[in-house]
């Protein structure tokens, strides 16, 4: 095979790499604006049920204030009446009394509801308070495998792009710049293996003729169809790939 032909075979397997390594480097910030922004969205549902949690209270406390300025006037109603000189007074403080009363079991049947309101509300809080410690945690370890992983691939482009750059000032002008060219028009793919008589890119069956030439391996061909750079790779011998000779057939 052709240097120049073994040269692009080579930079097409470096620039598949270094398409992988770019796609994976821009994915992470992705991912990681994704679980913090998840992570931003239970903070804020945990903030909203914390303060229905303190309003929940806040109100209770009211209530119970408000029965205790009624049972203070209910105590202060009775040693009025006891003073009351006709019936008539008596009675009016009866009703106020009353009216205190009523004020009291209203106030009394709200905490009841608050408190079966509250219940939840605090399950809810604690639960969400342990999961987003964990969340936090979860998403910290996310964030620092990201910028190690960033770190490797960025790494890993730069010794590639190195590899990249020194190939290619060994390729003859014409092929590495058809190479570009395809490569930049067929969606990052500017070399194809002829397999079964067929271009492995398009898919497009070669001509017998064309394939023979091909097979040579002294010239740099495109694919008439796709023009991507063709290249053969002949099958290889069982001794080639196993570094072993075959068995010897028993008669």
């Amino acid at each position: 095979m052709l240097p120049d032909l073994q040269s692009v075979i080579r930079l097409q397997e470096i620039d598949n790499r270094l398409g992988d390594l770019t796609r994976e480097i821009t994915a992470l910030p992705k991912h990681i604006a994704e679980i913090e922004k998840k992570l931003t969205a239970h903070e804020r549902k945990l903030e909203a049920d914390r303060a229905a949690l303190s309003a929940n209270q806040k109100e209770r406390k009211k209530c119970e204030a408000d029965i205790q300025i009624q049972e203070q006037k209910i105590s202060k109603l009775k040693d009025q009446m006891l003073q009351a000189k006709t019936n008539e007074q008596y009675r009016a403080f009866q009703n106020e009394i009353e009216f205190c009363q009523k004020e009291i079991r209203k106030f009394e049947d709200r905490i009841l509801e608050l408190m079966a309101e509250s219940e939840p509300l605090e399950k809810n809080v604690k639960a969400a308070e342990s999961a987003l410690k964990a969340e936090k945690a979860q998403v910290e370890d996310e964030k620092q495998e990201a910028r190690d992983r960033t770190a490797i691939d960025e790494k890993a482009s730069a010794e590639l792009n190195q590899e990249r750059a020194a190939i290619a000032a060994g390729v003859g002008p014409p092929t590495y710049q058809l190479y570009e060219r395809v490569r930049k028009s067929r969606k990052g793919i500017g070399v194809a293996e002829a397999v079964d008589g067929r271009c492995s890119a398009c898919q497009m069956a070669v001509r017998p003729q064309f394939l023979q030439d091909l097979k040579k391996g002294d010239r740099v061909m495109s694919c008439e169809s796709c023009q991507r750079i063709l290249y053969y790779n002949p099958p290889q011998a069982f001794e080639d790939l196993t570094g072993e000779a075959l068995p010897a057939v028993r008669e």
